[in-house]
């Protein structure tokens, strides 16, 4: 009889449209590991450019490879004249996040057809989208709202990120060069901060299983992410990744929640467990709440903490309070982004009350039956940026 093999989670992001392709290129560009990559366009010569390991024209036979003229109608139309190619491109596919500009024709029409297929062949599906700017246009905008929602039918998770919002946390005399950077950087933050916790080992190991717990099935998710140096460099890294302007809701009520904390050799346990109570006393009371966490000793004094929440009950979210004091966009790999809300299913995962003592909240349901086990230290650094 053959030995079971371990099965390395088979993670694919997908760049649909101009907006998509470039963040993939963005997310190639700056080394994101433990990815394959696919481009997606109906403009040839766009996609030329892209450095994805596979790129499909959909667009040689109704576009000419000449894009899709900002209607979503023709985007729609190309992806689904080419079915079959996009089919066999996602073959094996554990999980795949499918990424666009919402409001053009070919990322606004074809990313709800392939996400619809990913879905299909079984994988853990996740759109992380951007609305546009307010200064393209409102013809932009009301495709990107009916894309937006269209998009939603036909994925487990969707991080919807404001580009407006961004204006809120970046500096007032931006170039609309910058502006569309600082997007595309978000874009590689959404993908980013999920990939990392799956295919990079750290202190505190998070595998599929437990990103699948929250993700599977659950609407509409918020992310946010901060960073902190100092004394309670945690908490307020916490406190800055749940208080974004770029957070459209609260997430109070959030049945899942996935942390990432990034830092040096010295994080300690005790400043993760301390600091997640602030996302602790958010969350639902029965929250299925994962954390993960990697050593990059190339942050120094740094911590960064990426929230995601999902899994919200029958009801509006509310409004969130802008508190913390937010400082403009970095140039780093992570950079906030966030989505709308709306009700979504919950997770089935439960949460152990006041018997963990200073443990730190791995994922709850687990630690409580393996307390005897301490968690690996396994330094994995992550690649860091150029300045975007």
């Amino acid at each position: 009889m053959a030995s079971p093999q371990n099965h390395l989670a088979v993670i694919k992001v997908v760049g649909v449209g101009g907006g998509g392709v470039n963040a993939v290129n963005r997310m190639i560009e700056v080394g994101l590991k433990g990815v394959e990559f696919i481009a997606v366009n109906t403009d040839a010569q766009a996609l030329l450019m892209s450095d994805a390991e596979t790129k499909l024209d959909i667009g040689r036979e109704l576009t000419h490879g000449l894009g899709a003229g900002a209607d979503p109608s023709v985007g729609r139309k190309a992806a689904e004249d080419h079915v079959e190619e996009i089919t066999a491109a996602l073959d094996g596919a554990d999980m795949v996040f499918v990424t666009a500009g919402e409001g053009g024709g070919t990322g606004t029409g074809a990313a709800p057809v392939v996400a619809k297929i990913a879905r299909q062949g079984g994988a853990l599906t996740v759109g992380v989208v951007t609305r546009p700017f307010s200064f393209e246009g409102n013809r932009r905008a009301a495709q990107a709202e009916t894309g937006v929602e269209t998009l939603r039918g036909e994925v487990d998770t969707l991080i919807v990120i404001p580009n407006d919002r961004l204006l809120e946390i970046s500096e007032l005399n931006i170039s609309v060069l910058d502006a569309f950077k600082a997007a595309d950087q978000v874009l590689l933050s959404g993908v980013q901060g999920i990939t990392e916790l799956i295919t990079t080992p750290g202190l505190i190991n998070v595998d599929f299983n437990d990103v699948k717990s929250v993700m599977k099935d659950a609407g509409s998710a918020l992310m946010g992410i901060g960073a902190a140096t100092g004394e309670d460099r945690a908490t307020r890294a916490v406190e800055t990744a749940i208080s974004s302007p770029l957070l459209e809701a609260s997430i109070d009520g959030a049945h899942g929640v996935l942390m990432f904390f990034q830092g040096g050799s010295d994080l300690g346990l005790r400043e993760i467990y301390d600091s997640s109570q602030l996302v602790r006393e958010a969350a639902h009371p029965e929250a299925n709440i994962i954390f993960g966490n990697v050593i990059d000793d190339s942050l120094g004094d740094e911590i960064r903490v990426t929230v995601i929440a999902a899994g919200f009950d029958d009801v509006a979210a509310p409004p969130v309070s802008h508190t913390a004091t937010i400082p403009a966009v970095p140039a780093v790999q992570k950079a906030p982004a966030v989505s709308s809300v709306r009700p979504a299913p919950a997770s089935d995962g439960g949460r152990e009350s006041g018997t963990l003592g200073d443990l730190p909240a791995v994922n709850l349901r687990r630690t409580a039956q393996h307390r005897a086990e301490p968690p690996a230290v396994r330094p994995a650094p992550a690649a860091r940026p150029a300045p975007v």
